[in-house]
């Protein structure tokens, strides 16, 4: 199969016209699943990963400064090998996840990778039980190996966790039959769901996207639909939860790590005590936020109760005017410029070169994401564009994401990559350039209104909705502690986190309780949610130090950007005269949802 695949019809999923929606080029990383390149790259990875065992093993504290240097240059170019090819599967994969061959090519290249690197292993393990002097001294004396201090650091954090070496290759081996696995079961499932709405066949996203819909029917049809199908399919999606957080319980008690979340902390590069400092600050919040503001779109609906279709329903006064691409491309682009035309002319290739695939098409996985893929290559951005306002907004989120892994390559492939904590930073910061961008050309007080509250829904989405989430997985994996989880048991878990959220305003139709069964981040990240709710308060913070004026703020955005993973949240935010470790910083960024909600109940008055 050769690539670029046949051109879908961008208006095969609802008839809506609008325009013609970019697919991906592949052809930067791979021309086709049998270009010579890819095999001659296999090759080269399966000889250097057995060399640099040959060179290395037993022997990285015999190194000198320049000797080690050339280790974690030899391995940093593995990496980018590896990367290269798995990068090409699954976003080839990515496309039609229904498609067993490309499944198959992608599990073949997982499978050959994970074999090929075995000889690995010994490396991390190795370089952690160096001497803390002995490794000093080589950082002292060579500059470019102090460069990559960041990630020895992160290397080292892991040195209480670390198991025998036979135990790791072992745990090596046998991921891709583990998680991996599971993480296909799980995409293959979601990807392949049908939904049966008033007489249309449609798939999840399609589906989902009626949740956003004016007619009310609508919405509470897809709802029962989603729950219906869930329901169908919920010994699947619970046994994938099940498997997953049990396998992750017994690898984290041999690990001897502490919680649940103290490897995601460790990856992150983030103090768990940050980490609760943000939870509790949300939680106590719910009631000044989420609470508050969906009472009040209540009386905007017209409703003395809302049911869960309602959440994510558009405003009475809201246009359903679909937005076709070519203004939401004109629209995020004017945004970025607007801040910077540095930023614009970073995202433009994207819309120029094959580096977006927009359209909905069958197969598709649901959902939208930036992979940064190889520093040596470029991003790529997935969306499932149905031309609604939000969809805007998602654009212009990962388009943050995507100048944001851009620039961090400069660092190289072992540097460029954030923690997810910061890795949320700049695509936050896009939808809110964007959002403002739209806020100021609002000509009348409805269509403020409308903006207002469709930014509020999106922060309390990713602030509120999320930490949630994060409540939901620490109160799943402390269960799946104590013995097997039944659907009901999962589903009330769900429930228990649903309500304290959301407010007293809501009803929770029956089926409700199945909706853990499709996000994602629970089966591919555990943990992962928290990163939103941090990166949306961070940006709540920064975006005010904007806003006051500072002159010199563009230049040190983007060079918090171009630091990738080479500096810790506190080194990064310093000179924003920012300090995400003071417990204070979060009511920061509340604190401007908060102002916003103020300014629409004003608009009651």
């Amino acid at each position: 199969m050769n690539f670029p695949q046949p051109v879908f019809d961008a208006n095969a999923e609802g008839g809506k016209d609008l325009g013609n929606l970019p697919e991906w080029d592949l052809s930067d990383l791979y021309t086709s699943d049998e270009a010579p390149e890819l095999a001659s790259d296999l090759e080269w990875l399966e000889t250097e990963c057995a060399a640099f065992a040959t060179d290395y093993q037993g022997k990285l504290d015999q190194l000198d400064a320049s000797g080690l240097l050339s280790a974690v240059q030899r391995y940093e170019q593995i990496d980018v090998i590896a990367g290269r090819i798995m990068s090409f599967a699954g976003l080839r994969y990515y496309q039609i996840t229904t498609d067993s061959d490309r499944a198959k090519f992608m599990a073949d290249c997982q499978d050959k990778i994970t074999t090929f690197t075995t000889p690995l292993v010994f490396y991390g393990l190795e370089f952690n039980r160096l001497d803390d002097d002995h490794l000093n001294t080589l950082l002292a004396e060579n500059a470019d190996l102090a460069r990559y201090k960041p990630i020895f650091d992160r290397m080292r954090a892991m040195k209480p966790y670390q198991l025998s070496d036979e135990l790791e290759k072992f745990l090596h081996d046998q991921s891709t039959v583990g998680a991996a696995a599971w993480n296909r079961l799980f995409d293959e499932t979601t990807a392949g769901l049908e939904f049966e709405v008033n007489g249309e066949t449609l798939n999840l996203e399609a589906t989902l996207n009626l949740l956003t819909e004016q007619d009310r029917s609508k919405r509470e049809a897809a709802t029962h639909a989603l729950a219906k199908v869930f329901q169908e399919n919920i010994k699947i999606f619970s046994r994938v939860h099940n498997t997953l957080a049990k396998e992750k319980e017994i690898e984290d008690r041999w690990r001897n790590m502490p919680t649940p979340q103290t490897g995601r902390h460790l990856s992150n590069h983030v103090e768990p005590e940050v980490v609760e400092a943000l939870r509790d600050a949300v939680v106590a919040a719910y009631p000044r936020l989420s609470h508050r503001y969906y009472a009040l779109k209540a009386k905007w609906l017209g409703l003395d109760r809302m049911q869960v279709w309602d959440r994510n329903a558009p405003l009475p006064m809201e246009s359903d005017r679909i937005v076709d691409w070519s203004e939401a491309t004109n629209t995020v682009l004017d945004a970025y410029r607007s801040f910077d035309p540095k930023m614009a002319e970073i995202a433009q290739p994207f819309f120029d070169k094959g580096w977006i695939d927009a359209a909905v098409k069958p197969g598709k996985a649901p959902g939208a994401f930036a992979h940064p893929t190889v520093t040596p290559v470029h991003p790529y951005v997935m969306l499932n564009y149905l031309g609604k306002p939000r969809d805007v907004m998602t654009l212009a989120h990962e388009l943050g994401h995507g100048v944001h892994q851009v620039l961090a390559a400069e660092q190289g492939e072992l540097l460029s990559s954030t923690p997810l904590t910061l890795a949320e930073t700049a695509s936050v910061f896009g939808e809110m350039l964007t959002f403002q961008k739209l806020l100021d050309g609002a000509k009348t007080k409805e269509e403020r209104k409308v903006l207002l509250a469709g930014k509020v829904e999106d922060m309390i989405n990713t602030v509120v909705r999320q930490i949630a989430f994060y409540d939901f997985e620490c109160k799943l994996h402390a269960a799946r502690a104590e013995g097997e989880l039944t659907p009901d048991d999962i589903n009330a878990l769900w429930m228990s986190v649903q309500a304290e959220s959301l407010g007293d305003v809501f009803d929770f139709a029956p089926g409700y309780e199945t909706f853990w069964a499709y996000i994602p981040h629970f089966v591919h990240s555990p943990f992962y949610v928290y990163a939103y709710a941090f990166g949306d308060g961070l940006v709540n913070a920064l975006y005010a130090v904007y806003a006051e004026g500072d002159a010199d703020f563009q230049a040190k955005y983007f060079d918090m950007l171009r630091a990738g993973g080479s500096k810790h949240h506190k080194e990064l935010l310093a000179p924003f005269g920012l300090d995400a470790s003071d417990p204070k910083f979060w009511d920061k960024g509340l604190s401007m949802i908060e102002g916003f909600i103020d300014e629409l109940e004003a608009m009651e008055d």
